[in-house]
């Protein structure tokens, strides 16, 4: 009787702690979300945690209504967007104004230096350098008569002003003022150097001369040559000291070409080329300076 008890407490213990066991697995997978769905709360449990946050909020969450601008907030805005329209209007405006090449101020400013003239002549271009900060005798003065054309020193005319200005873009002091940097770096470029070059020795003589007086010459050269080859000033002192009396179009020429092929020791230069004599001349002269 007493051992038959005794088996029933140990299977009914058995059976609760199995039980027990159970129950703790159960809600043990239960918080890991591993069991299956029980019931009509557990599956609207299991379908909240199944959808994503945001779905689960805005399900949750009654929508939220958005604010209705205030009349003020309103016109506000409105102002806002036209004022900054305006100012956008505004600076384009006076950008137009200030930067757009314009024909009758360019012509404006021509006669500031004409007066009733059609033509800028000395003291008009005296005034005119001085305005601008350049001296007469700078290189860019000739690099912008090579621009407008000019045919003769010292002069600028109507068609010529209008012309070389409107190509530069330039109605103003101002303008050209800041067109002077390239205006000198054309000076750099070998093809734009060459015309000038060429330009210049039309450009500074005498239109009834077929050649192009000494000094000038020389004064020419040392504007265009002084700074970049280094034997000009013994060429200058060969000039000076020479019987020549004039340089023609094709000796000027030839000066630029032995400037740039010619070494400084003159070791490449070819008596029997197609120099000029006047270059021969000037080959034999340093020669014989350098033995003495």
């Amino acid at each position: 009787m007493h051992s038959d008890a005794a088996a029933g407490n140990f299977q009914l213990n058995s059976h609760l702690s199995t039980l027990a066991n159970i129950h703790k697995i159960y809600h043990t997978l239960n918080r890991l979300n591993l069991t299956e769905d029980v019931g009509q709360d557990d599956h609207q449990t299991g379908s909240l945690r199944s959808c994503s946050s945001s779905d689960c909020f805005s399900k949750v969450m009654p929508p939220r209504k958005k604010r209705r601008p205030a009349a003020g907030d309103d016109l506000s805005a409105k102002k806002s967007r036209h004022d900054g329209m305006y100012r956008k209007y505004d600076s384009t405006r006076i950008k137009t104004e200030e930067e757009v090449f314009s024909s009758k101020r360019c012509l404006e400013w021509f006669y500031e230096y004409a007066g009733t003239d059609d033509i800028v002549g000395p003291e008009g271009m005296e005034k005119f350098c001085e305005d601008i900060g350049v001296e007469p005798e700078n290189v860019v003065m000739l690099v912008l008569a090579w621009k407008l054309d000019a045919q003769n020193m010292g002069y600028f005319t109507l068609q010529e002003w209008l012309k070389g200005m409107t190509s530069l873009q330039c109605d103003t002091t101002e303008k050209l003022r800041n067109s002077l940097d390239y205006l000198r770096s054309l000076l750099n470029e070998p093809t734009n150097f060459k015309l000038i070059y060429r330009y210049a020795f039309d450009f500074a003589r005498e239109k009834d001369q077929r050649s192009l007086d000494i000094n000038t010459a020389k004064c020419m050269l040392g504007l265009l040559l002084g700074k970049t080859w280094p034997l000009f000033p013994v060429f200058h002192q060969f000039l000076e000291q020479s019987k020549y009396k004039v340089i023609n179009k094709d000796q000027w020429c030839n000066v630029l070409e032995f400037s740039r092929t010619i070494n400084l020791d003159l070791s490449n230069y070819d008596e029997d080329g197609a120099w000029p004599v006047l270059l021969d001349e000037f080959v034999e002269w340093y020669k014989g300076k350098q033995m003495s």
